[in-house]
């Protein structure tokens, strides 16, 4: 077992033949396998057995493919954002969501038993829906603010009255850039805890 800041991790090694080797049981194991220990919470890191190299994103991106296929209609990545979040790949603003889609899934997984206590109480899969919906709406909000601010601050044109802007002291361009992320990042987290 390897050790990382947040405890320990199981060791996965795959082999040349796909296999998938479970160090901690000593025993093989297959995607489905991996996919029932991501949902009960178990931290595992994948390595490829030859070069070292880890492979874990690869592994879970191929977990989340093969459940895909596997759901039929009760798919749970609609066709829409599986297209944006390809359309992101190009994007400027790339760097912005995982954190962003990090951030709501972590809301999503904390809200998700209020979630269903709003379900059982209206008995039905509608209420579920709007509450879901209402739980989108939130995440996109705050994403919104946050792009707000992100672009807000940069790229925009001085005020047609502003003084002419002096030239930067060696440095100072990357002091002023490092200034501004700090104060951005101070903006996401008082909206983060609204």
């Amino acid at each position: 077992m390897a050790e990382n800041g947040k405890g320990h991790q199981t060791v996965i090694k795959k082999y040349a033949n796909r296999r998938l080797y479970h160090t901690g049981t000593s025993t093989y194991v297959t995607l489905e396998d991996l996919a029932g220990m991501v949902q009960s919470g178990e931290d595992f890191v994948v390595y490829d057995a030859r070069s070292g190299d880890d492979i874990t994103r690869a592994v879970l991106t191929q977990i989340i493919f093969e459940q895909e296929n596997k759901a039929g209609e009760d798919n749970l990545l609609p066709v829409a954002f599986l297209r944006q979040l390809i359309r992101f790949y190009g994007d400027s603003m790339r760097t912005m969501v995982p954190s962003f889609l990090e951030f709501s899934m972590a809301n999503f997984a904390k809200d998700q038993d209020g979630l269903r206590e709003k379900m059982a109480q209206s008995f039905g899969p509608a209420a579920f829906q709007q509450a879901l919906q209402e739980q989108v709406r939130a995440n996109m909000s705050f994403f919104g603010d946050a792009m707000k601010m992100f672009t807000g601050g940069f790229g925009q044109a001085p005020a047609p009255n502003a003084p002419a802007a002096q030239a930067p002291a060696p440095g100072g361009d990357l002091d002023d850039l490092k200034r501004q992320m700090a104060e951005m990042q101070a903006r996401l987290e008082a909206l983060a805890k609204k």
